[in-house]
Parts: structure tokens; sequence; C-alpha cells
């Protein structure tokens, strides 16, 4: 029998409670839970587009650490590279990781209108922005330039917000949607080039993994403390051990955008 299966509830409960929330680096998960990744491979692809792009802006860079992954692998480096970042301790982290690659992080909350000049860039990219300016992103592209970026899409991850928090309104369930996503961009000036979805099958092996997830992934239960919710985790951590898995479903579109006009873009 393993370690992770001889915990308690109340250990495993207290580990998921301790481990830092910094970042978008899930590698604490390994083993813990899984989330099957979109065919189409963001990262990589965003690297490709870095490799032609003048200049960049990442939105909501989180930790930075997707940002750092594809400028590693990029052919060329943009001359200039911005990213934002709106949570303070995102703030501090995607400072040190991006410094050495000559990006400059800037604190702007996630409603907050973006602190740049209109057409500062031609190439604007963002991996699960929390809510999708769109109206800032197509102020701040030049003509010509294009917005890319992989977004959570509707009921993301539901059947573990739900079993917290019961049963949600259409409303919610589908304020993603990327139909709706895409009237909004298209009703900001933006030409949709290209826009995929797809469902992916999560798990999750032990409590402990519940617990860092809805602390990490805040906006999933808004409230949640392992003291709220005590008996949902219970009955849920009786459910794992029963069944040896809790699994769920992720969804993800992808967004390749455009502003129309004759000006540079990283890609056509």
């Amino acid at each position: 029998m393993s370690d992770k299966q001889t915990r308690t509830f109340g250990e495993l409960l207290a580990e998921g409670a301790s481990v830092p929330t910094e970042g978008w680096d899930f590698s604490w998960f390994e083993g813990r839970a899984t989330e099957a990744r979109p065919s189409w491979g963001y990262a990589t692809a965003l690297a490709e587009r870095l490799g032609g792009a003048g200049a960049v802006l990442d939105l909501q860079t989180g930790g930075g650490e997707v940002l750092d992954f594809a400028l590693g692998r990029a052919l060329r480096r943009p001359p200039l590279t911005v990213a934002t970042e709106g949570w303070p301790p995102n703030v501090r982290q995607a400072t040190a990781l991006l410094r050495a690659r000559g990006v400059a992080v800037v604190a702007v909350p996630e409603d907050a209108p973006l602190p740049f000049a209109d057409g500062a860039f031609d190439l604007v990219v963002s991996r699960h922005p929390v809510v999708a300016p769109w109206a800032e992103i197509a102020r701040v592209l030049e003509d010509g330039g294009a917005y890319f970026a992989q977004h959570v899409g509707p009921s993301s991850v539901y059947e573990l917000v739900e079993h917290f928090v019961g049963p949600q309104p259409e409303a919610r369930r589908n304020a993603r949607h990327p139909d709706r996503e895409r009237r909004a961009a298209e009703a900001a000036g933006l030409e949709i080039v290209d826009l995929r979805a797809e469902r992916l099958r999560v798990e999750f092996h032990d409590i402990a993994a519940v617990v860092h997830f809805l602390r990490k992934v805040i906006w999933m239960v808004p409230d949640f403390t392992v003291e709220a919710y005590l008996p949902q985790l219970r009955a849920l951590h009786e459910r794992i051990e029963a069944e040896g898995a809790f699994v769920a479903h992720s969804t993800r579109h992808l967004f390749h955008a455009r502003k129309g006009g004759a000006g540079r873009t990283s890609r056509p």
C-alpha cells in the first residue's frame, strides 16, 4: 500500500491547504490529478507566433510560466514583450521568472483599462484569461494585428463545482461559451480567423488535489475554504476512496482573431 493511500482524510486536507498557490505551475498535481490537453498545443503554437512578432502583449500571464516556455522555444524573440498580471503574488513570481527573457511585467487589475497606447502591439496573447477585455484588446492592437489565446470554456469542471455549490443556472454555466465570446470579439472590431473547442477529461485521485485545485483556481468556488465545505469534502473523499478517482471534464477553446487593416501581423 502506498504512502498516499495510508494518509487520513485530515492529513490530506492539511496537505492540500498548505501547498503554495502562486503561478500556473501545476507540477504538484503529478500522480494526484490529470487533465487531458487540447490537441492544438497552445504553448508550442504560441512559440511559433512569437518568432514572427514585433511587439507582444501577454494578458493575465499568471506566474509567467507559459510565456517563459514559449519564449524559450521561439526561433526568434520579439524585440518587445510585455506581460500584465493582477494578483500581487503572481506579479512577483512572473517578474522574477521573465526578467531574464527581457519581459517587463506590469501590474494591472483584470477589470482595469490597459496602460498602453492605441495600436501598440501586433500580437496580443493570453492563456486562460479570467475575462477577455475585447474592447481593450482591439484598441491596443495595430491594424492587421492578431489575438491568439486559449480560453476556458463553458461549464468547465462543473461536475466538481456543482458537487460543492449545487446545480448552477444556465447563464452561469454558459458564461464562457465560445459563441458568446465570438460575438463580443466581433462587436469590438475583431475578425475571427479560427475558433476551436474541445471537452477534456479531468481526474482527481485524492482529496488533497481537490483542495489545492479549488484554492488555486479561485473562481470555481469563490468562497471556498476547507472549513466551510467540510461535509462536501468528506463525501467526495469517500467517493474517491471507493471509486479510485473523481472524473470531471474541462472545456477549452482556441481563439485566433485579427484586427482589420493592412498593418503587419505575426501570422496571416
